[in-house]
């Protein structure tokens, strides 16, 4: 593989032997080790074992950290000669299980030769750049003047728009499959490549006509084109197809399903032998109380909640809240806020400058709800202290409310049938649906934050979290913008602030649907 580095012919790389007497490299660190924060891993794959140890020794004497064997501190893995997918296959085989990033730390870099030898050309860790990843392809040929912006797609979802409706939905539809297909088998690092993948073709302004076309965009590497190619050509992704007729995937999307019940959870499950809800009927099979309703109102809580259902939440939730304080801010958020017609829940970011006034809210707001006989379900989360950790996070200790309200049909009148009991699973013959409800209450110097952080969607907060760090050394949650390096908060007092603050053109709620 070459690389456009003119000082890589400085280095007298050996050539490609099969020996198999060869010596695996070492694990002993270097006399000093200059750049703690990287860890190198070296794909034996086609590289060879001579070589590959010939290259880690290099590394340990400019002050690099060098795995001998592939583990979550490796930050780097460098592969010469393979695809993103034969890489991720050969890792997987050797390590027994799938390859997956650490929660609250972004996934493994995995890049090509080059990256490893600009790296040692100039004695420190380079900048991973769009060229050096796997599956990522860099402008070649051009394609037709009317469509040429789209050789400069930008590699950040938070640097695109994208809208609920697009161009390409077929093809992105099968990449959202893959990806779920690959979460439910815990790969979570395929899983993303898929995600980003469809990311960039939800955004394209225009339908794709050939798979050449595709060979232009960041991120869609070989597996993606494979899924272009055969859907152009056939009409159907025969991969996906038979992802979603699988027993595994089946089961998985119908316990992911239930409220309270996460991709671990469900796996474990399905290993216990569960393959639909009755089976976790079986005592040995423990539910916590979140699970538990979860089963309870599982029809309507998988049941898509309108546009018409939102607002009829939004009016009872401003109702119980402004009986307290009159003059909250209360802002319906989610994708509902992007401008989506349909969703799986309802969520409300509350405010107030005064911080009094918010002190015991949500309790009281919510006291109030069941005593009108619509509350099914909640689980209350107090405030909590998040920390500015040195990578942006996903982590919220916004004080918040998990609920499930009964929502009355909005052709029935205030009587008794509309307050919950009696035979819950059976739809039609009561006044009411299950509406799962989150109300969130955030300080209003943090609101701006907060309101970016859960109008979603998740792969665009995702992609603003890692260019904030990757881009600005900044780290960005619902709670505020850190500089790590002057250890101090920067302040925003809207979205539109925020954006600026990352260099970042502002993108509207509408367009944020990556």
């Amino acid at each position: 593989m070459s690389c456009s580095c003119p000082c890589v012919e400085m280095f007298p790389f050996p050539l490609k032997r099969r020996r198999k007497e060869a010596a695996a490299p070492t694990e002993a660190p270097p006399v000093q080790v200059l750049y703690p924060g990287i860890c190198i891993f070296l794909v034996e794959r086609k590289m060879g074992t001579a070589r590959r140890g010939f290259l880690a020794s290099l590394a340990q004497k400019k002050g690099f950290r060098v795995a001998q064997e592939y583990s979550d501190a490796v930050t780097h893995v460098v592969s010469e000669q393979n695809s993103f997918p034969e890489v991720l296959r050969w890792i997987e085989r050797k390590i027994e299980r799938p390859l997956q990033s650490v929660e609250g730390q972004e996934p493994p870099h995995i890049v090509d030769i080059s990256w490893f030898t600009e790296s040692m050309s100039s004695g420190k860790p380079e900048p991973v750049e769009d060229r050096h990843r796997l599956g990522v392809r860099i402008v070649g040929s051009r394609v037709p003047d009317d469509k040429d912006p789209l050789s400069t797609v930008a590699p950040y979802a938070c640097q695109r728009r994208t809208s609920i409706t697009h161009h390409n939905a077929q093809i992105t539809d099968a990449l959202d499959i893959l990806a779920k297909a690959a979460a439910f088998q815990g790969s979570e690092v395929r899983s993303l490549a898929f995600t980003r993948a469809a990311s960039v073709l939800k955004s394209l302004p225009y339908k794709l006509q050939s798979v050449e076309e595709a060979k232009n965009l960041v991120w869609c590497g070989g597996h993606c084109q494979a899924v272009i190619q055969e859907i152009l050509e056939d009409g159907v992704c025969h991969e996906a197809e038979a992802l979603m007729t699988s027993e595994q995937y089946r089961c998985m999307e119908l316990l992911t399903g239930i409220y309270g019940v996460g991709v671990r959870t469900a796996e474990r499950w399905y290993k216990e032998g569960v393959r639909n809800l009755s089976d976790l009927e079986n005592p040995n099979i423990k539910l916590n109380s979140d699970q538990k309703a979860g089963l309870a109102h599982y029809t309507d809580l998988n049941q898509p909640v309108t546009r018409e259902d939102a607002e009829r939440v939004e009016h009872m939730v401003k109702d119980a809240l402004y009986r307290f304080v009159p003059d909250l801010k209360i802002t319906m958020t989610g994708g509902f806020l992007r401008g989506k017609q349909q969703g799986h829940d309802v969520d409300f970011l509350i405010t107030h400058p005064d911080e009094e006034a918010l002190s015991g809210l949500l309790k009281k707001a919510v006291d109030w709800i069941n005593r009108q006989g619509l509350l099914l379900y909640h689980t209350m989360k107090a405030r909590s202290h998040v920390h500015a950790y040195k990578r942006s996070t996903h982590m919220d200790g916004h004080e918040t409310c998990y609920a499930i309200f009964a929502l009355p049909h909005p052709d029935t009148s205030n009587s008794e049938s509309e307050v919950p009991g009696g035979d819950l699973t059976a739809p039609a013959a009561r006044a009411w649906r299950a509406v799962r409800v989150d109300l969130v209450v955030a300080p209003y110097n943090e609101y701006p934050f907060a309101l970016l952080g859960w109008t979603g969607s998740k792969h665009f907060e995702r992609e603003l979290r890692r260019f904030s760090w990757n881009e600005k050394k900044l780290s960005l949650n619902s709670h505020g913008l850190y500089d790590m390096e002057k250890n101090c908060s920067i302040p925003a007092t809207s979205e539109e602030e925020i954006f600026s603050l990352l260099g970042l053109q502002y993108v509207p709620p509408p367009y944020r649907n990556a």
